[in-house]
């Protein structure tokens, strides 16, 4: 019997690479879209096969997934430094259009759109969102990425409609080992550093990397066409985010919470007049909202069961000290 083959983009990234070797490990066959600038060191050692392209070329898209019969894309911006440039249309909604065209083209092949919990919604109270909650954040170039990925997902309501097996995973911010671009990582070693801690009003569900592969993973095998899918574990403030890894780290420090306001008048301040700040201005938008995920569906539909945010914290404060970035 043939292997199954999947094409996967973004597969030498953070999530992808353990997407990728959560799906050798279940003896699929995975072929990966890599561009030739791509850094692979996570994924290097594993016995798959690379196809030379970019999403936003959909000549090679169509290449790397012919004789494929499952997709699983991932392939998007994750530096902060990226979400608010002209990149963001090309490689998120262009991009992805080019993967969703390419699956509906070759024989409508069965597609999971990794998306994420900012094309749900985010509050500015906490409140409990779940997968039909109405996204209201407004349309600014502070939530680009957010509208961005709301669009993709609309494009696969669409395209779901018109026969393409799609589905769609909102994973929350996730944690855990080999996050060498230190996309999130990089609020725990502020943590660590800074003295006193300084946080803002918000929160967000916590996910560990590998149950974000494997709800993926799941999503591929059991999701419903058409449908989304919460990934998240617990739902912390970022006060608590942060009273959780010094608890961890043994440290005992002095956390104040400043002003909403105040933050986001620094950070357009820092961002129009050129000034370096403590932190990077375009997290700040996000950072003052509450990202609470309701993870109902995905334990009961997809059989879910989820690492807890202070595990989770642990593996990835500990291979941060391993890194000595900490």
């Amino acid at each position: 019997m043939s292997q199954h083959r999947i094409f996967v983009t973004g597969g030498n990234g953070f999530v992808g690479s353990h997407v990728v070797r959560q799906l050798i490990e279940n003896d699929y066959e995975v072929v990966c879209l890599l561009r030739d600038s791509s850094r692979t060191e996570r994924i290097d050692n594993l016995p798959l096969i690379r196809v030379s392209g970019d999403v936003r070329n959909r000549e090679s898209v169509e290449r790397g997934m012919k004789g494929c019969e499952g997709v699983i894309h991932l392939a998007s911006l994750s530096s902060w430094k990226d979400i608010q440039s002209d990149l963001m249309p090309e490689v998120v909604v262009k991009g992805s259009q080019n993967v969703l065209n390419s699956a509906q083209n070759l024989g409508s092949v069965r597609t999971v759109f990794v998306s994420s919990c900012t094309a749900v919604n985010g509050t500015d109270e906490p409140s409990l969102l779940h997968e039909e909650s109405p996204f209201t954040l407004p349309n600014t170039k502070a939530y680009a990425y957010a509208h961005a990925k709301k669009q993709v997902e609309d494009y696969c309501f669409t395209m779901s409609e018109e026969g393409l097996p799609v589905i769609i995973v909102n994973p929350t911010e996730v944690y855990g080992p080999h996050d060498i671009d230190r996309v999130t990582s990089a609020n725990l070693i502020d943590f660590a550093a800074s003295n006193p801690v300084l946080v803002c009003s918000g929160g967000t569900g916590i996910i560990h990397v590998n149950d974000v592969a494997t709800g993926i993973i799941r999503a591929y095998e059991k999701g419903i066409q058409g449908e989304r899918y919460i990934l998240s574990s617990e739902n912390l403030t970022i006060r608590e985010l942060a009273e959780m890894t010094l608890q961890i780290l043994g440290k005992k420090k002095k956390i104040i919470t400043l002003p909403n306001l105040f933050i986001r008048l620094l950070a357009t301040a820092g961002n129009t007049l050129k000034i370096p700040l403590p932190f990077e201005p375009a997290v700040i938008p996000y950072a003052v909202k509450y990202w609470f995920m309701d993870n109902q569906k995905s334990i009961n539909s997809l059989g879910m069961s989820y690492i807890s945010a202070e595990e989770t914290l642990r593996q990835t404060l500990e291979w941060l000290e391993q890194r000595k970035w900490i």
